[in-house]
């Protein structure tokens, strides 16, 4: 405890904080409230300080070479002035409004090239699409010669050409997760404007050697407003501008060339325009066709052919063949169909299905043929030729032929006159046959071409013996002629 004349420990700090030299002369109350104040202090000094147990090792504090640097773009130092003076121009207008047109030049990458559809005679594909020209408008200083880039924001307040796709069906810009849109301006005004579009555009195609066909299609871009007289639209680097990705492929296609073309398309009502062309050829694989349509085809015919080798009389073993490969030839045809657009000519698959599907119909129809003719030769009776021996008014007789007897009584009605002897038959036969020897021997040629006609059609088994080498050397040679043209 502190006495009245004493001098508290904290004394020292008072006196230097009030600048006195001599406590004894402090007035009265001016002392009391230090020997309070003393009082306090020495109190506060001797309560024990509490520290909880947290479980880790003090670490000491990080020297100097650890302290960590302010990071100077937090720090406000004003509002910035702008590089590009936009609000200072009307971006309505084109660079240079008035005077000689704007090139601008073009150039595309291609990402991807997603599907081609016959049925809507369409096609679908990815691309990046830059276009350059130069506005002086956009003019900065700077002593590095760097360009600035800007997303789509900007592209709002300054002119843009205004291209379009001709012939599009639908497309728009990609927008995940921001809209892939990018703006470079370089120090004296170039501007490179960049956009990521995925476009689905018309292509007339021709299917008369379909599968066996090339397409091709071309996607075409044109200044919307802008004549021939504002902007001039090229290809920046010729063939040159038009980048492909080398992974890009197709199920039913092979790409087999790129290339770009321009022209002047010409509008009655509103004058010349610059137009470009993404021109691209695409060859169809075969052999998805030749697995799907023209080998079952070809099996359903020579099907059709086991049929000759049946027996004529196991009729439903060859109606049954019969009718189920005309009935499998028409599904093949329905479902090729179905899957192309309904077009006015003829395709190639058309005819060479069609062709198979009237082999395999002859071939029920040769059936039908065997058959007919063999139930009417069984039906036919065997028809029996009285024998003429000895009679007058017969003029034509068998040399070698003989009378049977019961023949030979049927001539007992006949009077004794109208019987000739031996030597006066004989006399008659030679001149019978001196008289018709000229009609006889033309008669014997046509007989003999009518019997061998008779022969075939009165034999079913030659019909199918026949058919067995017609109608696979016929298909043969159907399809060497149908390769050689359409291949």
């Amino acid at each position: 405890m502190v006495k009245p004349g004493g001098i508290c420990p904290a004394a020292g700090y008072w006196k230097a904080a009030c600048g006195i030299t001599d406590i004894h002369r402090m007035p009265y109350f001016s002392r009391l409230i230090l020997f309070l104040f003393c009082l306090m202090v020495l109190v506060e000094s001797r309560k024990p300080k509490k520290r909880g147990w947290t479980g880790q090792l003090e670490t000491s504090k990080p020297s100097h070479l650890y302290k960590k640097n302010l990071d100077v773009t937090k720090i406000r130092k004003g509002k910035p002035q702008p590089l590009l003076r936009v609000d200072d121009h009307d971006f309505t207008m084109r660079p240079a409004f008035g005077g000689p047109a704007i090139p601008v030049g073009v150039d595309v990458q291609l990402e991807s090239l997603d599907g081609i559809s016959e049925v809507d005679m369409d096609f679908t594909m990815t691309l990046y699409l830059r276009h350059y020209w130069k506005d002086e408008r956009l003019v900065f200083p700077s002593t590095s010669n760097k360009s600035m880039t800007f997303d789509g924001r900007l592209v709002k307040k300054i002119w843009v050409p205004d291209v379009f796709f001709v012939h599009s069906k639908r497309s728009f810009i990609h927008d995940t997760t921001t809209d892939n849109i990018m703006l470079r301006v370089f120090p004296d005004g170039q501007v490179l404007y960049s956009l990521r579009i995925t476009v689905t555009a018309m292509c007339n195609m021709d299917f008369s050697h379909f599968p066996l066909d090339s397409q091709t299609c071309s996607l075409e871009l044109e200044s919307y407003a802008y004549t021939d007289e504002d902007l001039m639209l090229y290809w920046k680097n010729g063939d040159e501008s038009l980048k492909t990705d080398e992974k890009i492929s197709l199920s039913q296609f092979l790409i087999q060339k790129f290339h770009t073309t321009s022209r002047l398309a010409f509008y009655s009502s509103t004058g010349w325009y610059n137009r470009l062309y993404i021109n691209f050829t695409l060859r169809r694989h075969i052999f998805f066709f030749l697995l799907q349509t023209y080998f079952p085809a070809t099996l359903m015919v020579m099907l059709s052919w086991v049929s000759f080798w049946i027996d004529h009389r196991a009729v439903p073993a060859r109606v049954s063949l019969g009718i189920t490969t005309v009935l499998t030839m028409s599904t093949i045809i329905t479902g090729v169909n179905a899957s192309m657009p309904r077009v006015s000519y003829i395709k190639a698959v058309d005819i060479y299905l069609w062709v198979s599907f009237v082999f395999v119909f002859l071939s029920v129809l040769e059936y039908a043929a065997v058959n007919y003719l063999t139930t009417v030769l069984e039906r036919k009776p065997q028809e029996k030729f009285p024998c003429m021996c000895g009679m007058l008014h017969s003029r034509t007789m068998m040399l070698g032929g003989s009378c049977s007897e019961s023949e030979a009584n049927s001539l007992a009605g006949y009077p004794r006159s109208h019987i000739l002897t031996e030597e006066e038959r004989q006399d008659k036969i030679v001149v019978h046959l001196a008289l018709s020897s000229e009609s006889n021997s033309s008669r014997k040629k046509g007989l003999l071409k009518g019997q061998v006609g008779l022969r075939i059609f009165q034999n079913t088994h030659a019909i199918d013996k026949y058919s067995r080498l017609i109608f696979p050397a016929s298909y043969i040679f159907f399809n060497l002629i149908y390769w050689s043209v359409f291949a």
